[in-house]
């Protein structure tokens, strides 16, 4: 951990050398969802592979670029495409960007999955906040030696998405005239689809999505003090009852459909921060 704070100062500095604005705002743009950093004004964009310490996006659909700008009015920093655990990184890495966008000054993180549809009444296309989650892939990013620099070494983990942001966004998706629901995220390893059997247990036990992504990035931002609003793109209907596939092709094929539904929400919310 104590090298992973040097790390942090030296991909910080890379950064501020190309922008020198402070985000109000860090947003994670997950499978399919990457074309809102297409909106930032006058942006900025950094390869991963021009930072030092980044890890490299492989997942279908992810950019694996920085784009640094301007939204509403606001600078904000966006990731283009995310680190997975599956992809073979250290679960520290994959969390690793977040520590860089709060050390830029973001005090707040939007994080967008796309996810598997478990709650029945959901359907595709349609927009969770995520209220609370399950952690199935049974990894933490803060495992190891601890570095009180970058937080504390036992974080509450009670609330870690922040309520009010939860309300403003299902406010906004109101006024905008869709359905947005709240529920449980639960994260599990993949890279595989679940089992049919595994639906029906992450259901009996709360769940209401499912993906392979947000929770490293939500408990890295909860140790730092961060704000964090968490949304998922309903990308596919996970039937335990009846056969059938899902390929990557189909979710981000869906999660770009439903993509102004994000935005007019993450636009929104920015907006409607306070000062």
């Amino acid at each position: 951990m104590p090298e992973t704070a040097r790390q942090v100062k030296k991909v910080v500095a890379a950064i501020r050398l190309r922008w020198p604005e402070v985000p109000r705002v860090a947003i994670i743009l997950g499978s399919g969802l990457g074309g809102l950093a297409d909106r930032i004004i006058d942006p900025v964009p950094i390869d991963y592979a021009e930072l030092p310490h980044f890890a490299t996006s492989t997942a279908i659909g992810h950019a694996g670029r920085l784009v640094c700008g301007w939204l509403r009015g606001f600078p904000v920093i966006a990731m283009q495409g995310r680190f997975h655990a599956y992809e073979g990184h250290p679960i520290d890495r994959v969390a690793f960007p977040v520590r860089v966008m709060q050390a830029l000054g973001a005090e707040r993180l939007i994080v967008s999955n796309a996810a598997g549809g478990l709650n029945p009444d959901y359907q595709v296309g349609e927009i969770m906040v995520i209220e609370d989650h399950l952690n199935f892939m049974f990894r933490n990013p803060l495992v190891g030696a601890n570095d009180p620099e970058l937080g504390p070494r036992w974080p509450d983990m009670g609330s870690p998405y922040t309520p009010a942001l939860a309300d403003l966004a299902q406010t906004i998706a109101r006024q905008e005239g869709f359905v947005c629901h709240r529920g449980v995220y639960v994260g599990m390893l993949g890279p595989t689809y679940e089992t049919r059997a595994e639906y029906r247990m992450v259901r009996q036990l709360g769940g209401d999505v499912v993906g392979m992504s947000t929770l490293p990035e939500v408990i890295v931002a909860v140790q730092q003090g961060m704000e964090v609003l968490g949304l998922s793109t309903v990308t596919n209907v996970c039937s335990p009852d009846q056969l059938g596939e899902t390929s990557g092709e189909e979710v981000i094929a869906a999660a770009a459909r439903a993509s102004n539904k994000l935005m007019a929400i993450v636009e929104g919310v920015i907006a409607a921060i306070p000062d």
